[in-house]
């Protein structure tokens, strides 16, 4: 079989390492620097740069190349570049061929979610294809060939079984789900709740508070997540809670560094200016915040990683207010 990865970055380049057991890839990246380092030295020269790729991995900066002949397409942008990326795409791609969106974010303007991005730039005819992969997954990991399980959902259930079967094998486990809802925003939101997490490691907390963290986090995500339709047995699965434990706890989080960073009293601007990646929750923060308003849904763990982001509250303030709001049954909203 042969795929197309789209987006060399560290998790785009992980997921190429797993489909290369079913076949020849070709990853597309802007980047000339990536293209050259995958396609001649086996290594992606950016991200995860210690690890040798195989050498059926190539590499190309030309998208009608990286897909011609492709039999599944994997899109693994930064979201907020899937729009466009997406849309240089279309032309070139066929129906019939699954196309995977592995991004995990929301729109800031539109407030649309990955599913919905595709499905406004993408013909018709090609949107039977899509499914959307997410879980609980360390991109060096995945590297390394240690166990991981994921989730893919999808619309149409043979979609999401070519698509299961395509990425399987003994160490990437992958689960199929019709919830595409629940999948796109547990994946997305838990980056929010990851960044507090990471502010109260900041703040010198300990493991009481980050349980409390977690434990309340899932529960916001899960009362937007079932009001825009998804099941909330999606939000205690691998897409879910096992996404949220793993990037809440893990050291490998780019979520979690910036909440760290933030809860020491750093400002954001100069955090996100030092690293090599994209740390997706910034940016959902914001529509996740106006998404919740939208809907009419009481995020408080989501408001207050908002104020500290986008309005310079001290990230103690925000601990502190999220401690001493009005006290409530815990199945009640908020």
């Amino acid at each position: 079989m042969r795929s197309a990865v789209i987006g060399g970055g560290s998790w785009g380049t992980a997921l190429a390492s797993v489909l290369v057991n079913r076949g020849p890839v070709v990853v597309w990246d802007r980047d000339e620097a990536v293209i050259e380092g995958i396609a001649r030295d086996h290594r992606n020269p950016k991200h995860q740069t210690d690890i040798a790729l195989p050498d059926a991995i190539g590499a190309t900066s030309d998208l009608a190349a990286a897909v011609a002949g492709a039999e599944l397409v994997t899109l693994v942008v930064p979201s907020h570049a899937t729009r466009e990326v997406a849309g240089r795409l279309a032309p070139h791609l066929k129906p019939g061929v699954p196309i995977v969106s592995a991004a995990k974010g929301i729109e800031n303007q539109t407030l649309a979610t990955m599913e919905e991005v595709l499905q406004q730039v993408l013909p018709a005819a090609l949107q039977r294809d899509l499914a959307f992969l997410s879980g609980p997954s360390f991109a060096r990991e995945t590297l390394l060939k240690m166990a991981t399980a994921v989730t893919v959902a999808a619309r149409d259930n043979e979609v999401a079984e070519r698509v299961q079967k395509a990425f399987s094998t003994e160490y990437f486990r992958v689960y199929t789900t019709e919830d595409v809802t629940g999948v796109e925003l547990g994946g997305a939101l838990k980056n929010v709740i990851a960044i507090a997490a990471g502010v109260a490691v900041g703040l010198g907390l300990g493991h009481n508070s980050r349980a409390a963290l977690l434990t309340r986090g899932v529960a916001e995500i899960t009362r937007l997540a079932v009001k825009l339709g998804a099941n909330p047995l999606t939000l205690a699965g691998l897409a879910g809670m096992g996404d949220l434990v793993l990037t809440c706890t893990g050291d490998l989080s780019r979520n979690r560094h910036v909440g760290v960073e933030l809860g020491r009293g750093r400002k954001l601007e100069e955090i996100v200016g030092e690293m090599k990646e994209v740390a997706e929750g910034v940016r959902t923060t914001r529509s996740a915040y106006d998404l919740a308003a939208k809907c009419g849904v009481e995020m408080p763990i989501t408001s207050e990683i908002f104020r500290i982001l986008y309005e310079g509250k001290p990230a103690a303030r925000a601990m502190h207010d999220l401690m001493t709001r009005d006290l409530k049954r815990e199945r009640e909203h908020g």
